[in-house]
């Protein structure tokens, strides 16, 4: 997983609350079996008519926010099922942060364990956002989200701020014990010896 830096990037306002997996990802694009390549269905029904041409009011169409790496979006987000391919949409389409009141458990887990930092506001600091969608600074390290000279703080647990900022995945997180993993291992082999 790659370490999370600070982000500097307009932000896509996505003006939607309840915004559930299978609109991040349609459950007929959950068919590649790697991570990537789920960026190109993002929020696909939305995006496309017909499955072909682009929607021009669709905020994702905009070229001004082609670049952009935070998704600025409203209460509930990525509510439904529990498709761990709604991170990889994001991650794999550019985002790496998403600002939101509101977010579903297992949706923002997923979050943390593929990269992305899901943060979350109030719904007073989510409404200035909305009203000027321009340049944000995201920095973890220091837990603030900065725009127009103007400095947020948010919260965010210890571990997933360490895990985020040293790219670590669960299976990374693990490896770092893996002395006393092999340690504990021995030692247990060693007590069926001697119990025979």
């Amino acid at each position: 997983m790659e370490p999370f830096k600070k982000i500097k990037s307009i932000a896509t306002p996505l003006d939607k609350v309840n915004v559930d997996t299978d609109q991040i990802i349609p459950k007929q694009f959950l068919k590649l079996v790697q991570k990537t390549g789920f960026g190109q269905y993002l929020f696909y029904d939305w995006r496309f008519e017909n499955g072909e041409k682009p929607r021009e009011d669709f905020v994702l169409n905009n070229p001004k926010y082609c670049d952009s790496k935070i998704l600025l979006t409203r209460d509930n987000f990525g509510c439904g099922s529990s498709r761990e391919h709604a991170a990889w949409a994001l991650l794999d389409y550019g985002f790496r942060v998403v600002i939101s009141p509101s977010f579903a458990d297992i949706f923002y887990n997923n979050c943390f364990k593929n990269g992305i930092l899901p943060i979350k506001l109030d719904s007073q600091s989510i409404e200035k956002l909305f009203k000027n969608p321009s340049e944000i600074e995201v920095d973890l390290q220091n837990q603030t989200i900065t725009t127009d000279g103007i400095t947020t703080p948010f919260e965010i647990e210890s571990h997933r701020k360490k895990t985020l900022l040293e790219g670590l995945d669960d299976i990374a997180v693990t490896l770092q014990y893996e002395d006393k993993i092999t340690q504990y291992e021995k030692s247990k082999a060693n007590s069926k010896l001697s119990f025979f």
